[in-house]
């Protein structure tokens, strides 16, 4: 009698590729990305080799255009010191002379600072005219740091305020006599005198007022526009033991709760 044959159970899991298999794909694969690196380089090789070098030469040239741009600036600044060094020995001619090479072909920082040297020294020798054309040359150079544009229209206006007309010192400088403005002490107080010498001495009374309350002022200059302001009957003044105390005089409150008997 023949035998039925006994059937082998069935795996239903698939069996995985074999270690040969893994092997053969990693290196098919392999081969593929190399083909496409080789293709890459070869149709993009010439074009990376050439902004390549075009950035590095230009990484080359900015680092030596740096080098070279910070070694002039610190020779421009070793001439100022050098400048500001004969100034405080009282050589004023000696300090013009060093920086008159700046005013030709300094930074335009450097070229302001040195024609505010050469003013100074024009001022020292009693040559008024001539400082007065260095600060305005330096107050209409568009190249020149905004500040010290500033600073050197408020010095051309004060070198000759008395030859100067009312109305032109006003309107020079009412763009700087404003609350805020880093130059509001100096040139509000110079606007607010030509107001008086034009007359107007309720605008020069209210302006004195302004520069005496602020706070960012120098207290010398808030002192001598709060006393201005009195004189033109313009209360500048908003908490008397705040002020009496600062000038080092002791209300023991009196002034703000009253004197007795009163």
């Amino acid at each position: 009698m023949a035998r039925t044959p006994t059937e082998q159970p069935q795996d239903d899991t698939p069996e995985g590729p074999s270690r040969e298999d893994e092997i053969l794909m990693r290196e098919i694969d392999e081969a593929v990305r190399q083909d496409d690196t080789t293709a890459f380089f070869k149709k993009y090789g010439v074009t990376l080799g050439v902004l390549l070098t075009v950035f590095l030469a230009g990484m080359l040239a900015y680092w030596y255009w740096d080098s070279r741009v910070e070694a002039e600036l610190e020779r421009q600044s070793e001439t100022i010191v050098s400048a500001l060094d004969s100034v405080d020995a009282g050589d004023y001619p000696g300090a013009a002379e060093k920086v008159a090479p700046l005013v030709e072909d300094g930074s335009p920082g450097a070229k302001a600072v040195a024609q505010f040297l050469q003013a100074a020294a024009a001022l020292e020798q009693d040559d008024k005219a001539r400082a007065v054309e260095l600060y305005a040359a330096i107050a209409a150079d568009p190249d020149a740091p905004q500040p010290l544009r500033d600073l050197a229209l408020i010095r051309e206006v004060s070198t000759n305020f008395d030859d100067r007309e009312p109305a032109d010192i006003i309107a020079k400088l009412e763009g700087l006599a404003v609350p805020g403005n880093a130059y509001f002490g100096s040139a509000g107080e110079l606007v607010a005198i030509a107001h008086l010498e034009a007359g107007n001495e309720d605008a020069a009374g209210t302006l004195f007022a302004e520069i005496s309350k602020d706070e960012n002022i120098p207290e010398t200059l808030r002192s001598r526009a709060r006393q201005m302001a009195g004189l033109l009957g313009v209360d500048a003044i908003e908490d008397v033991d705040q002020l009496l105390e600062n000038e080092g005089v002791t209300t023991g409150g009196a002034l703000s709760a009253g004197a007795p008997g009163q």
